[in-house]
Formats: structure tokens, sequence, C-alpha cells
């Protein structure tokens, strides 16, 4: 049966969709109303602390309570906590500290809604009879295919609306998600909770932890994305917009580029959907940072022209499609059912550890040294951190398959 696979993945088309307006749409009300960057840049600090730490406390209760209930309650949640950004706009009560109040509620919702609708993964797999890849790998081409959409529709929405009208649509957006995905999911098959008492939750939360400790092949992909993570915001958030300015290029330019590399990657993403699951998990990782990490970088610190930037970044994009799908088929499989939502919140917790870091150190960076030299600092720590893992033969692991799995024939 795969409508909950199908409707798992509308839902988060939605949803995401949804979220890129808001990371567009929040900064830039927070803007306008108080003129402030700096606490427009409080407005980031406020979503994203909540989010990851909620994220960790979610695991436990995704477990407990199911992640399918946690996901949807989560997204009604947004929904009304969204809303009532513009209502109470509109109404003239709405002072800065209870904007961003209401702007920590939602990433506090976030982060485990987010958390359970990835535990939803290994359930909806199994449902619909697919490759743990194919789905990792569908679900990674929504993600690109809203990240490169929605920014698009976030500009349109708040050029023409105003920022606080698009935050209404996003809150819609988180209504339409909860109802699709209860739709869909209806019947679907998840563990059962453990037989007596449950644990208490400390004790919970600790054994998942436990788990993620002793397993060294999740627990190095965690830190690797976490440094990856920090650097990819470091890029995009301070070093590309300085070049664009520094370059003449202007925001057109930028635009065009970010919009190139979503699009490569939504296309590698399709393409790791149907060949991923036949493909050595290992090497394709090492080769797929090979090409979408440290080339992505030098073209600006050695002042490539542009012809030349579009095409690293049309294979750099391509290349990045295939990585969620194999890192994601990786951790799934790795993680025993009953522990799923602590372990996969944890995961990703750290993974996003770091983000609220990386525009400081851009900035730290060009200032110290120029752009050409923060270039080639992020370029060269990133080149690091995911070539790493060719020494450590543990990473090896990434290839072991679970006995049962059959791959299915690719798709063309």
């Amino acid at each position: 049966m795969r409508r909950p696979l199908y409707g798992w993945l509308t839902a988060e088309a939605i949803s995401l969709t949804g979220t890129r307006i808001s990371m567009i749409a929040l900064p830039l009300f927070a803007l306008e109303q108080t003129g402030s960057a700096t606490r427009t840049g409080l407005v980031a600090l406020f979503e994203m602390l909540p989010l990851v730490l909620f994220k960790v406390l979610g695991g436990p209760v995704i477990d407990r309570v199911g992640a399918r209930r946690v996901a949807i309650t989560c997204d009604v949640g947004s929904l009304f906590v969204v809303a009532s950004i513009p209502l109470l706009h509109d109404a003239g009560v709405l002072p800065f500290g209870a904007f961003l109040a209401l702007v920590a509620c939602a990433g506090a919702l976030r982060g485990p809604g987010d958390g359970a609708k990835h535990a939803l993964v290994p359930a909806l797999v199994e449902s619909a009879g697919v490759p743990m890849e194919r789905a990792t790998g569908l679900a990674s081409t929504v993600e690109r295919t809203a990240s490169m959409l929605g920014a698009g529709l976030a500009g349109l929405l708040v050029a023409t609306l105003g920022a606080q009208n698009a935050l209404a649509l996003d809150a819609a957006s988180f209504g339409l998600s909860a109802a699709v995905l209860a739709w869909a999911t209806v019947g679907l098959g998840v563990p059962e909770p453990e037989a007596g008492d449950p644990a208490p939750y400390a004790e919970q939360l600790r054994e998942g932890w436990a788990f993620l400790r002793h397993d060294p092949l999740l627990l190095g992909i965690a830190a690797m994305v976490a440094v990856t993570n920090l650097l990819d915001l470091a890029w995009a958030a301070v070093l590309m917009p300085v070049w664009a300015l520094e370059s003449g290029e202007g925001a057109a330019t930028l635009g065009l580029l970010f919009a190139v590399f979503s699009g490569a990657s939504a296309v590698g993403a399709i393409c790791a959907a149907a060949w991923a699951a036949r493909l050595p998990r290992f090497k394709t990782y090492l080769f797929a940072f090979l090409l979408c990490g440290l080339p992505r970088f030098a073209v600006f610190a050695l002042d490539v022209p542009l012809a030349g930037i579009i095409a690293v970044f049309v294979v750099g994009g391509f290349s990045s499609g295939f990585i969620n799908p194999v890192l994601g088929a990786v951790i799934f499989e790795r993680i025993p059912a009953r522990l799923v939502g602590r372990v996969s919140s944890l995961t990703t917790a750290m993974c996003f550890a770091l983000m609220p870091l990386g525009g400081l150190l851009g900035g730290l960076l060009v200032d110290g040294g120029g752009l050409a030299f923060a270039m080639g600092a992020v370029g060269v720590a990133y080149f690091a951190a995911t070539m790493l893992p060719a020494v450590d033969p543990r990473w090896r692991a990434m290839d072991d398959r679970p006995a049962t799995a059959e791959p299915e024939p690719a798709v063309s």
C-alpha cells in the first residue's frame, strides 16, 4: 500500500514550502517592524534554539505517544501559533517580546513535529514495499524542490501581499499538511508500545542517547553533518551575499545561482530515488561530496568567471542530491523500531546544533581575511570534514544492508 508514502510526501511538500516562505517572511517582517538588524537576528536565534532543544526532548514522546499523532498535533499547533502573528499585528497588540515568544513557540513545535515525520519513514517504507533509498530519495527530491520553489514564492508573496500575509499562508500550509497526513496514514502500521508500564521519560531519553553514543557510524554521520551544516550556513548566509555585493553581480545573480544548485540537486535526488539502492553507498557518499564540496568554494576563492561558476553549481548540485538519500537510508536501517523516535530526533538535533553559529563564523572570516580567504578556509574545512571518513574504516559499514532487503529494479 503506497498511499501512506505518497500522502506523506505530499504533506512534506506542503509543509516545507510553507517553512521556506517563513524563512524569508519572518526576518523581513521583523525588519519592517523594528528597523533593527540586531533584533532581526534575534528572530533566527529564538526560532532555532527551541527547535533544536525540543527536537531532542521530543524523541521519547514520539516513541511513547506515536509518531503520527505527534506530527499531526504539532502541525495543528503550528497553524494557530503562526496565524497569531499576523492576527495580533493587525489588531495592534503585538509587541516585539510577544513576537519573539510566538517565534520560539513555532520553533518548539517544529522540532518534534519534524522529528515525528522523519520517524514515520520506516513504517512508510514497509507499507509501500520499496527500498529505503527510494523513500529517502523521494523525500530529498521534495525537500530540494520545496527549497527552490518556496523561496521564489516567498519573494512574490512578500512583494505583493506583505510579510504578515505571507505568514498567514504559511500558517495555512501547516493546517493543510496535517489534514493530508491524517488522511494518508490512517491504518499505517507502527511499532507497538513496550509491554507494561513505559519507562520513565528521563530513562527513555538516556536510552536513545546511549544507543547513538555506542554506534560509531551514526555518531560520525551526525558530527560530520553538524560541521557541514555550520559551513553551509556561513557560505549561504554571509559569504555568497558578500560575493554578490563585491563582484557587482547583485541579488539577481545570487538568486540564479541558488536556484541552479537547488534545481540540479532535485534532479540528482530523483536519480538517487531510482538508482541509489543499487549503488555502493560508501563510494557514492565520497564521490558526491568531492563534487559538491570544495569546488563550489574554490571557484569564488579563485575568481572564476560566472559561466564556470554556473557549471560547477550544476555538477555540484546534481551530486548533492545523492547525499541525503544515502545517509538517510543508513540512519533508519541502523535504528531499532522501538527507538526510532528518540535516536532519529537526537541525530537530527545534533546535525542542527551548530547552525546558529554559521552566520557569525562567516562574518568573522570575511572581516578577518577577506572574501577569498573566507571561501578558501571554509572550503578546506568542508573537504576535511567530508573526506575524513575515507581513512576511517568504521564508515565502510555504510554498505551493510539488511539481509532481507531486496532492491527493486531501477526506475527509468
